[in-house]
């Protein structure tokens, strides 16, 4: 798959891209990435690619013509017909599905907003998708298109050290979109704590029921709203129920 990135920070991506253990994804190109910054397509000897929001106000609006320069350059390149996706507050949540719709996807055109944000006209014109991080702004779109692409790179074959690894992952479908369960590590005992005796046991059935256990608790807790949806679902067991609830 490949991500054509619209940033004018470029820079930014270097970090994601050479360090890491999803590192591999873009080295060996399972995961390809180009980076394009709207300045190299802009007209005058000033390269400007923001201006004054009409109607006054602070800050600083994007410019339609910069981007659309280069994203016809990447349709140019690409010859394929891929979603531009623009990382906004009026986006829908990134959750694990849509990661895992990624990760088996032919890949996307990502733009990175900056300043007060773009031009309704181009985001009317071309944006396909609209994405979000949660209910909170960042001052670019940098950041969330890096979450999008180490979550997407992560699942891609031979990334992960264990190809099983991102199964036992909090909100994966094989859990039942759960929250994942504690890890414990040597030594035994750290600051007067055990590690809990069931995971020195070898049993492995035991210890499995064990977890599952604690991915419901900790579900319950911490995101009661996940514990619903599967509720319906019909992903809890009755005997799950009286865990939850031993006072019932």
């Amino acid at each position: 798959m490949r991500f054509d990135i619209i940033t004018l920070f470029p820079e930014l991506f270097a970090p994601l891209l050479t360090a890491g253990i999803t590192r591999r994804a873009y080295e060996s190109a399972l995961v390809d990435v180009h980076l394009h910054n709207p300045r190299d397509f802009a007209s005058g000897n000033y390269r400007r690619v923001d201006d004054r929001p009409f109607g006054g106000g602070p800050g600083m609006v994007m410019m339609a013509e910069p981007l659309e320069a280069a994203l016809l350059a990447i349709r140019a390149q690409r010859q394929d017909a891929v979603p531009v996706v623009l990382f906004s507050p009026i986006g829908a949540p990134l959750h694990h599905g849509a990661v895992e719709q990624w990760s088996r996807s032919a890949g996307a055109i990502l733009l990175c907003g900056r300043y007060e944000g773009i031009d309704q006209r181009f985001i009317d014109k071309y944006v396909d998708q609209q994405i979000s991080l949660g209910d909170f702004v960042l001052s670019g779109g940098e950041i969330a298109a890096m979450a999008l692409l180490d979550a997407v790179a992560r699942l891609q074959p031979g990334v992960l050290s264990d190809a099983d690894s991102h199964h036992q992952d909090s909100f994966n479908p094989a859990l039942d979109g759960l929250l994942d369960c504690p890890h414990y590590t040597r030594p035994e005992e750290w600051s007067g704590v055990p590690v809990p005796p069931v995971l020195m046991s070898g049993h492995h059935a035991r210890i499995e029921e064990w977890r599952r256990a604690q991915r419901l608790q900790l579900t319950a807790l911490h995101r009661p709203d996940i514990l619903d949806k599967a509720r319906a679902q019909g992903h809890i067991t009755a005997a799950e129920e009286r865990l939850l609830h031993p006072k019932d």
